[in-house]
């Protein structure tokens, strides 16, 4: 692989370029065993990656927006149904929501750790409220107890979109544990991502198991017969399940090279004027992405990029801003839209050198 002198904020080819071998030798021992969708990797996969998160079961899907899809379906919400989420994420948080005929209702967020704001939410519940979808976001998990407490006193289900939190804990506890259903993303960004595509839904409860199994594959529970409605075709292949499942032997210790490269960022940029990410107590940090604030935060990209360091915003458009879902809005959104304007990420991977830390660290110190 050719050395370059430019700062990606993401890569992953310097851990492949670590361990290809193995991965050509996992695509190849798969490719021979003649099953390709739906066999024994998956199965395996799904079994590894449930026990680790803390939960009994694991049903692999096509990818992180199709598992929020059918965490819902899995508790027969759609169409007349209210589902709360927030703004600052993803798109596909909530085109999730909407592909099930529910109807997204959005919450502001906290200024310190950029999750749900849980004070706002009684405000935001009415008799159509069936479900609040809680992204923990960067790495830092929402405020678990509380979001456990308002589902529990409210009789609504608790969804966890754990697309960026795996490997987040609270009080030891791993993100994905808490919810009645739980959705993952392996895209090959995340922090157990794959060479493409993949997503898992994680639960305690045997008949949601069931049911999710049966929605992922067209509503079958047997070849060529449909026994549910909304099922589809979204379904982890062979080849990506054994890739994910190899990488999730490496997780634990990815998350401690992401701890350490938050660490140096903490030590050196403290005494700066960027606002830098918090992790709070009894709170985890797995830092998928390492999130700062700054106002000027446009010109600073714009300065280390042209020293060829390229740096993120996630996101620099909250949904709640977008024409397909600005019906949605019901209130000021005074956080996430002040966020939006701020935010930006450093670059944050496990096989990210420090020496490229340390270069990124000395060429903002210029700008700040």
């Amino acid at each position: 692989m050719k050395k370059t002198k430019q700062i990606n904020v993401w890569s992953y080819l310097e851990e492949y370029e670590e361990y290809k071998d193995d991965i050509f030798k996992v695509i190849s021992d798969v490719l021979y065993s003649g099953q390709l969708i739906l066999g024994e990797r998956v199965a395996e996969f799904e079994n590894n990656f449930s026990k680790w998160v803390g939960s009994k079961y694991g049903i692999g899907v096509g990818n992180g927006t199709d598992a929020i899809k059918l965490a819902l379906l899995s508790l027969d919400i759609g169409h007349g149904d209210e589902v709360i989420t927030v703004s600052n994420t993803a798109v596909p948080t909530v085109s999730a929501i909407i592909e099930t005929g529910a109807t997204p209702v959005f919450c502001d967020v906290n200024t310190d750790d950029f999750n749900i704001d849980v004070e706002l939410i009684g405000g935001l519940i009415t008799k159509k409220t069936k479900a609040i979808v809680c992204v923990h976001l960067y790495g830092h998990a929402a405020n678990i107890t509380k979001l456990v407490k308002i589902c529990k006193e409210n009789k609504i289900n608790l969804i966890e979109d754990c697309a960026q939190s795996h490997g987040s804990k609270y009080k030891n506890k791993l993100t994905g544990s808490f919810g009645k259903v739980s959705a993952f993303s392996f895209y090959p960004t995340k922090t157990l991502g794959g060479f493409g595509d993949g997503g898992m839904c994680v639960t305690n409860n045997k008949s949601i198991d069931k049911k999710i199994r049966m929605l992922r594959f067209y509503g079958m529970k047997d070849k060529y017969y449909s026994e549910i409605e909304n099922g589809v075709n979204t379904r982890l292949d062979e080849v990506h399940a054994a890739i994910l499942d190899f990488k999730l032997k490496r997780l634990d210790d990815d998350i401690k090279k992401r701890r350490k490269i938050a660490s140096i960022y903490n030590s050196e940029l403290k005494d700066t004027n960027l606002v830098l990410p918090i992790e709070k107590k009894d709170y985890f940090h797995s830092y998928y992405v390492y999130v700062v604030r700054h106002e000027n935060r446009d010109n600073i990209i714009k300065n280390l990029k042209d020293k060829n360091i390229n740096l993120n915003i996630s996101y620099p458009y909250p949904i709640h801003t977008m024409p397909p879902f600005r019906k949605f809005k019901k209130t000021a959104m005074k956080n996430t839209n002040k966020l939006s304007k701020e935010i930006f990420s450093l670059p944050m991977y496990p096989a990210l050198s420090i020496e490229k830390v340390e270069k990124t660290i000395q060429v903002i110190k210029k700008f700040i």
